[in-house]
């Protein structure tokens, strides 16, 4: 199927052709349809299945047929990165098409922010906390909401923001269309899409919590005091172009990527203690090829959406058997093929255990020079981290305006008098 006969309007196919694509994604075949006959849904999808495409497209189909009537469209993120990354597609499908948009979150002063309400916007991208400062400040109503996505709701939840997110659905008026997207259902998840949702159509691509099928799964057991060795090695193979390693703390990706720099690797962290502008530039020089690793923790790497992402390597493995299947989905994304490495080592056997249980498959053990028979054999006491409970491991949690006009100036939308603002404005093998 080509994106034709999905029968979008022809400033979409053209935004779409100068993107390079041709063909829908599976959960776009299926999404895109149901959510232009005004249908609320449900998407469980894994990351990089083009899940953002399938509701801006639709979003932007519908906001274009309702003019001149204004409609305006709230989108919630987990993370700033995330939200930044949306506010781009709707940028570049938006391309030929009338509308202005901003990106609201955290970490960066909100006077641009407010401006860009002030001048009248028709979409908002917005991070929970954020945008209920600003609401809670009079800067935005959120009374004329007609579109509403929460996207990453698993996601969501992990981070807490639960809470807010039921303060803000209070807010949104009853009749509107909710777009609902999670990588994953559990019974909070399903309770939280029971609530927002009226008639669902639901679509899931991919079976919940079942790694991407084209990722190569690789397992190295390791002794702690040989990782950085061991990942040294690997990122010197020349087949390695693109890595992000996963760390469980913040304090843990700056020490790797700081080892790597001084063994003559291009690498950086990103992190939740790096500010915003910081951030931004190190996944712009990830993305643009001037840093071949780029160290993350879970939080920060949700908003990292590269389709040419060669490999994944667990540093460290995550307490979370669910967190394995976020981080190998970085790579392998929009049809690819890639490869996830783990290193495990004996106090992370038990994390492992839970992984393979999960998954339903033994992770391929490769031998190296590194191997370790000791963590290939804990059992018991040696197998559990010292302080599984007590957070041992840590939880680590554009400009912001990301501000675009396309093309009609004085609109109306969430602008000083009305929707969204009110008030003021070594040699090695090749594995």
């Amino acid at each position: 199927m080509s994106f034709k006969h999905l029968k979008l309007i022809e400033p979409l196919e053209r935004a779409l052709a100068k993107q390079g694509y041709v063909e829908p994604t599976p959960i776009q075949e299926k999404a895109i349809p149901e959510l232009l006959e005004g249908r609320d849904l449900i998407g469980v999808a894994q990351t990089g299945t083009g899940k953002t495409a399938a509701f801006v497209l639709p979003i932007l189909q519908m906001m274009t047929e309702k003019h001149p009537r204004v409609a305006q469209t709230l989108v919630l993120a987990p993370t700033r990165e995330l939200a930044a990354q949306i506010g781009e597609s709707f940028s570049a499908y938006g391309e030929f098409l009338k509308f202005r948009h901003t990106v609201i979150f955290g970490g960066v002063g909100q006077g641009s922010q407010i401006l860009a309400l002030i001048d009248g916007v028709d979409v908002i991208v917005a991070t929970p906390g954020r945008l209920l400062d600003l609401m809670n400040q009079g800067e935005i109503s959120l009374k004329d909401v007609e579109f509403f996505v929460l996207d990453e709701a698993d996601r969501m939840l992990d981070m807490g923001f639960l809470p807010d997110i039921r303060r803000i659905i209070s807010r949104l008026p009853e009749k509107r269309q909710s777009f609902f997207f999670s990588a994953t259902m559990s019974p909070q998840v399903s309770e939280l899409a029971r609530r927002l949702l009226k008639n669902p159509i639901r679509v899931e691509v991919a079976v919940s919590a079942t790694p991407v099928e084209s990722v190569r799964q690789r397992l190295f057991f390791v002794d702690r005091y040989d990782k950085e060795k061991l990942l040294l090695d690997l990122v010197r193979q020349k087949h390695l172009t693109k890595v992000l390693v996963f760390t469980r703390t913040k304090h843990r990706a700056d020490k790797v990527a700081w080892f790597l720099r001084m063994n003559g690797i291009v690498a950086d962290a990103i992190h939740g203690n790096k500010s915003q502008s910081m951030r931004t530039r190190t996944i712009l020089d990830f993305k643009s090829g001037r840093i071949q690793v780029l160290v993350a923790t879970d939080i920060a790497a949700r908003g990292i959406d590269i389709d040419d992402i060669s490999h994944v390597i667990n540093f460290e493995l995550p307490n979370e058997p669910e967190i394995y299947i976020h981080r190998i989905g970085r790579t392998a994304r929009m049809g690819a093929v890639g490869t996830a490495y783990s290193l495990c080592a004996a106090d992370e056997k038990e994390y492992l255990r839970d992984i393979e249980h999960l998954i339903r498959q033994k992770i391929q053990v490769v031998s190296h020079r590194f191997h370790s028979e000791n963590a290939k054999n804990a059992e018991g006491e040696a197998a559990r981290p010292a302080t599984r409970n007590q957070g041992r491991f840590g939880r680590s949690d554009g400009r912001g305006r990301d501000y675009s006009r396309g093309g009609r100036e004085g609109r109306r939308g969430f602008s000083r008098n009305s929707r969204f603002s009110r008030g003021r404005r070594q040699s090695f093998r090749r594995y």
